[in-house]
């Protein structure tokens, strides 16, 4: 891009001759006419290339079509990229494999079928309505020494506020002190709380179909929620 500024200066505004340009960059008579010529240059040239049909390329409409039908079918009713290869295969297709099989993936990804795509689900809360709270493990060098610590996290669900309270361990006492301290921060106590399976708060697996929510966390909720 740079050469380019330098021939259509040389030319246009210090009036040189072709011949005398050529001398001075070494480039070609026919490279500089064009340069000069051109009206404006918005981008360096380079090269492009030419896309041109593939052994695919006639049956893409059949494997489109065929997608596309899948695409309305429960996902164990779908043909895998396999099977249509050899469909294709049967019609007189003579390419690789892995061609079909790119084919199928960037169709699939397109159109949020692949076993990547994900769905979102918002969730919307009023204002009061509920919080969530859980632990985390964090690090902390205190004097040169470096300190693990459990974190509480009680975070509004509605307006995303949080309140964050250092302890050394997660032991009850601490559950207490940390919904104590959150709710005193918030200035207020929402309807219900909503709890990760974590070990101060849930007892074991155990049981189908019943809550194992464990007395102390119950007392902890009981103390603060008021119907």
């Amino acid at each position: 891009m740079d050469m380019i500024g330098k021939v259509r200066r040389l030319r246009l505004r210090d009036n040189l001759s072709l011949s005398e340009i050529v001398r001075r960059t070494g480039i070609s008579r026919n490279t500089i006419k064009k340069w000069v010529n051109q009206e404006a240059i918005l981008k360096p040239p380079r090269y492009e290339r030419v896309s041109s049909p593939g052994v695919l390329s006639r049956f893409e409409a059949t494997l489109v079509e065929a997608l596309t039908a899948d695409a309305k079918r429960i996902k164990r009713e779908r043909r895998s990229a396999r099977a249509l290869f050899r469909q294709l295969q049967a019609q007189g297709y003579r390419g690789g494999h892995t061609t079909v099989y790119y084919f199928v993936a960037n169709w699939q990804r397109e159109h949020a079928l692949g076993p990547k795509a994900k769905g979102f689900v918002p969730l919307k809360f009023a204002l009061g309505e509920a919080f969530q709270f859980d632990w985390s493990e964090e690090g902390l060098v205190v004097g040169g020494i470096y300190y693990r610590m459990q974190v509480s996290h009680m975070k509004l669900c509605a307006s995303r506020a949080f309140w964050l309270v250092a302890y050394p361990t997660q032991g009850h006492e601490m559950l207490f002190d940390a919904h104590t301290r959150s709710f005193e921060a918030f200035g207020g106590v929402a309807k219900r709380g909503i709890y990760d399976n974590m070990k101060t708060a849930r007892q074991g697996t155990q049981g189908q179909g019943e809550d194992r929510q464990c007395p102390v966390c119950r007392d902890v909720f009981a103390l603060f929620v008021r119907p």
